[in-house]
């Protein structure tokens, strides 16, 4: 699927690409920016990669090995994540950089600000970790697993579509509430096509309304941002 705002001639577009339950990668000429290669992760997300972004350290965003050993493949590649996860990745010097909400920064040339500070609650008996959420180019926001709001407009929300410690409700509400010109699925590896087509009526035609267009991208499909 690929989908195109008019833009002005001069424009360059940034590609976005879905690369599996919780990781995408925005792309622009030979740029990569990959978000949150998790467990479930192919291994097609990883090439080419210029810089990685990572929300928070569970294994369905974040596997310490694999974001090791690429590191260590390519002195170049650099990676910006929250304390906790820089933690797992020690030895790797400058490389690594942790950021908290209110920080800005560039990766592989891309413009990006730090939002949020924890993961959602899964349950009272279960702690929270650190977790956050990562605005590009002022246009995508990548919230990683949690329900922040940013203090500045999101064109392009990537809602975490289904989790452990989501209600659907909750999510119908978040999307009232961000108000993004386009919300498309992320994080929705547990789902199949049922579950998948229940959220999307929910969240469109057959819910309680919100005002946020909502799509999903099958993994490997790309929309231009």
């Amino acid at each position: 699927m690929q989908q195109r705002r008019p833009t002005a001639p001069e424009e360059a577009l940034v590609q976005l690409t879905k690369h599996g339950h919780a990781c995408v990668v925005l792309s622009e000429g030979d740029r990569r920016l990959v978000v949150d290669p998790g467990a479930f992760t192919a291994d097609d997300a990883w090439a080419g990669a210029s810089a990685l972004l990572v929300t928070h350290e569970h294994a369905d965003h974040f596997v310490a090995d694999r974001v090791r050993a690429a590191l260590d493949a390519d002195p170049a590649l650099e990676l910006w994540t929250n304390s906790s996860v820089a933690a797992q990745l020690a030895g790797l010097g400058s490389r690594v950089h942790v950021v908290g909400a209110g920080d800005a920064f560039t990766a592989a040339g891309f413009e990006v600000t730090v939002h949020g500070e924890w993961h959602e609650v899964i349950h009272p008996e279960i702690p929270r970790v650190r977790n956050v959420g990562f605005l590009v180019e002022g246009e995508v926001f990548h919230p990683g697993d949690a329900l922040t709001v940013p203090e500045v407009p999101v064109p392009t929300l990537l809602l975490p579509a289904h989790a452990p410690w989501s209600k659907t409700a909750e999510l119908i509400d978040y999307l009232r509430q961000v108000r993004a010109e386009r919300a498309l699925a992320v994080h929705d590896g547990l789902l199949n096509d049922t579950g998948l087509g229940l959220l999307a009526g929910l969240f469109g035609e057959r819910g309680p309304g919100q005002p946020t267009p909502y799509a999903r991208l099958a993994p490997g499909e790309s929309i231009d941002v």
